[in-house]
């Protein structure tokens, strides 16, 4: 069983040029909705569950190839004990249901500190809850940047390094401990750029908590009102 699992080139081409072109240029990019180690961050989030996926897809259409990449089994099957990915489970296996998912933006000489995500935990009222599993495509690395390396760490020991690049998809499990060091290099303003999906398989219980579709962002209310009219301009 692996801690975790890189896939290169995972999505290259127009196809990432369009989500990264997208992202960065929404009207929710603000700083980080996120509190604690991800102060020095911007970016924006989405909470949404199995059932409120349609509604971010048709909401944000250019998610679409992003998620079926991450949500792919394939992908993370590395991550599954040796046994199951030989003879399948013993027991009914929840998959994935509801996801955090954030664009972490990142300028030169910043860094998040170590930490396990837990985003959900709050709003599903399950304690100690983390995902069964973290994915992070990368979207931007400044040319000639140095560093920016995301460290996977279990009990506080080190257990793998990724060197981001454009394309590169990370799974890895968790409940690991993560950081990302600080990159030096590159033109001014130049940014480290990732689209993080945190994956969590809750009970229904726990599952009814959790807001189907939810934007996160303080970029204002400006922002929702644009976001709407847009919206409304494209269906007339």
């Amino acid at each position: 069983m692996s801690e975790y699992v890189t896939h290169r080139d995972a999505l290259t081409g127009p196809r990432l040029e369009a989500l990264r072109e997208a992202l960065l240029a929404s009207r929710f990019v603000a700083r980080s909705p996120l509190m604690g180690t991800f102060q020095a961050s911007k970016g924006f989030a989405f909470i949404f569950t199995e059932a409120g996926q349609a509604t971010l897809l048709e909401r944000f259409p250019f998610l679409a190839d992003y998620l079926s990449l991450v949500q792919e089994p394939a992908t993370a099957r590395g991550l599954l004990p040796w046994r199951e990915r030989l003879f399948g489970p013993r027991g009914a296996r929840l998959r994935p249901n509801a996801f955090y998912l954030n664009l972490l933006l990142l300028e030169a000489g910043k860094s998040v500190g170590r930490h396990v995500d837990a985003t959900l935990r709050e709003p599903s009222g399950v304690p100690g809850a983390v995902p069964e599993h973290v994915s992070v495509l990368y979207l931007e690395v400044p040319t000639a940047a140095q560093g920016g390396t995301l460290h996977l760490l279990r009990n506080d020991q080190p257990v793998g390094k990724v060197r981001p690049r454009p394309g590169l998809l990370v799974q890895f499990r968790g409940d690991l401990q993560h950081e990302v060091q600080p990159f030096t290099g590159g033109s001014e303003g130049a940014l480290r750029a990732s689209l993080v999906c945190e994956q969590y398989a809750f009970a229904p219980e726990a599952l009814a908590r959790v807001p189907p579709f939810r934007i996160q962002s303080k970029a204002g209310f400006a922002a929702y009102l644009d976001e709407h009219r847009d919206r409304e301009a494209a269906t007339r």
